[in-house]
């Protein structure tokens, strides 16, 4: 059966988040007649997106600007979009050649990855991450974790101690999650220390790559990371074309899983 009814669904949730975007709020009205479908469309939407915590809805239209995304537990987000996730860390995988340095940012999204390098040979896998560790501790793979500042809510180590190790290594690819990416702010996240790392891996890398489902794409959360045009190669599940021709023009090649 196909899945294209949900695909033009996620197509058109992506739209909204960035039409919010950068704006105090837009009506129902608004939002309809800028994606061109009916309102009622436009209330199921976001109904939906709202129950998915993607935005703020209220009586008439919808806004982001009171909420900045909201970090959840790490087990919580580990079974969001899992179907999605695991396709994304798939196509991730094919970017992955034997014998590669590479590193492991925190996240759900990157766990589904580590769960799939034992299909590679010899990897030198840096992270921050003690769930990737738990799984890659049993690899025939070398692995260096970055020491630094527990920070439970991500299960990662971060802050200005993660730069003893990741000022004095170089990777060719670090594969990288965030908590919303849009046009004008870039890469965020929720946390500084968090921040700081991820800035600093990102500095070290050759190539940066970054996977995050649509739910991330067109939301923003409070500390910047990094700008866009850093990102060497995104990997999602679905983007709209506007956001995908624009990330393109800023030199970021975007597969889409």
């Amino acid at each position: 059966m196909s899945n294209r009814p949900r695909q033009l669904t996620t197509e058109r949730e992506q739209q909204i988040l960035e039409m919010l975007s950068g704006v105090e709020a837009l009506s129902v009205g608004e939002l309809a007649k800028g994606l061109g479908v009916s309102e009622a469309t436009i209330r199921r939407d976001l109904s939906s997106m709202s129950g998915r915590g993607l935005l703020n809805r209220y009586h008439g239209g919808a806004t982001l600007s009171s909420t900045k995304v909201n970090e959840q537990m790490f087990s919580d987000k580990e079974n969001l979009l899992s179907d999605e996730k695991r396709r994304i860390a798939l196509a991730a995988l094919s970017l992955i050649e034997d014998r590669d340095k590479i590193y492991l940012d925190g996240g759900s999204t990157t766990l589904y990855l580590a769960k799939l390098l034992e299909r590679k040979r010899d990897l030198t896998v840096v992270t921050n991450s003690l769930m990737a560790a738990m799984i890659l501790m049993e690899s025939r793979h070398r692995m260096i974790l970055v020491g630094g500042e527990f920070r439970a809510l991500s299960r990662t180590l971060v802050g200005p101690l993660t730069a003893s190790i990741l000022e004095n290594i170089s990777v060719d690819k670090a594969f990288m999650g965030t908590m919303g990416l849009t046009l004008s702010e870039g890469l965020s996240t929720s946390d500084a220390s968090e921040a700081f790392t991820k800035r600093l891996v990102m500095k070290r890398a050759g190539q940066v790559i970054l996977l995050v489902d649509h739910s991330k794409l067109g939301t923003n959360s409070f500390i910047n990371t990094g700008s866009a045009g850093d990102v060497d190669t995104l990997v999602t599940d679905a983007v709209s074309e506007n956001f995908r021709k624009r990330l393109e023009e800023l030199g970021t090649k975007v597969i889409i899983a």
